[in-house]
């Protein structure tokens, strides 16, 4: 039997028979794998608070002779507990594991992107950042390792610099106004976008920005075109930055 040790976050779980549960793993040397928790949903077991959606652990896992694992043991490694202890900022962590989620390849292994997604679940249980815009940043971030991120600085179509009035994700970014198509998009939201693009997230999500709500709508449609599924936490996320306003 095959066995690994690797560093995990669990994206989804989901139960499987009377007692066990299928937990849905991005591991940072492995890719996506499916693991069989048994007897989890029993209250002695010793896996229950360990294998919940968002956590960040140390498994230990044995393979079956299908495409499952079994687990073993596992260790927390972070438990985010200002993160869970507030509804937006879970929200915001669910629209992140599914997008890792919706990743069409399950043994797409990528140690950066499962780097980056710990920074920013990381920053997620930081009381200092607000969780307003941390899907919408983790989308573009997604986008960028897969070679998609959107042109925001000039115009797509034919390079024109300004102005820039329109954002079509199914052409690849910020369009001029003669070139439009898609979405408008307003001063705010393009500034926006340069300044997560440009490395200033970290200033993005410690001050409330204009355009905010604007971004969330945009890098959702942006995401659900590339992957060709609807992201419903990203969605649910949206609304609350909707709410915000």
């Amino acid at each position: 039997m095959k066995e690994i040790e690797d560093d995990a976050v669990v994206l989804r779980t989901y139960a499987s028979g009377e007692a066990d549960r299928v937990v849905v793993l991005f591991t940072r040397a492995h890719g996506k794998l499916r693991v069989i928790a048994k007897g989890v949903r029993k209250s002695t077991s010793r896996l229950g608070g360990t294998l919940e959606v968002l956590a960040h652990v140390r498994v230990d896992l044995v393979r079956t002779r299908g495409e499952f694992y079994v687990a073993r043991h596992v260790q927390h490694l972070a438990r985010y507990a200002t993160l869970r202890s507030d509804y937006e900022r879970i929200v915001a962590g669910m629209a992140v594991v599914e997008m890792v989620d919706a990743i069409p390849v399950d043994d797409v292994v990528d140690a950066g992107l499962f780097d980056t997604l710990v920074r920013v679940l990381g920053a997620l249980d930081q009381e200092a950042f607000s969780p307003s815009l941390v899907p919408a940043a983790f989308g573009l971030r997604l986008l960028e390792f897969d070679g998609s991120a959107p042109t925001v600085d000039h115009c797509v179509n034919c390079g024109r610099e300004a102005p820039l009035v329109a954002f079509d994700a199914a052409v690849g970014g910020a369009l001029c106004s003669q070139c439009r198509s898609g979405s408008a998009i307003s001063p705010d939201a393009l500034s926006l976008l340069g300044r997560i693009l440009g490395g200033d997230l970290a200033g993005v999500l410690r001050e409330p920005a204009a355009g905010t709500l604007e971004v969330a709508a945009l890098v959702q449609r942006a995401l659900e075109a590339h992957f060709g599924r609807r992201l419903r936490a990203g969605r649910s996320s949206a609304h609350l930055v909707g709410d915000e306003g």
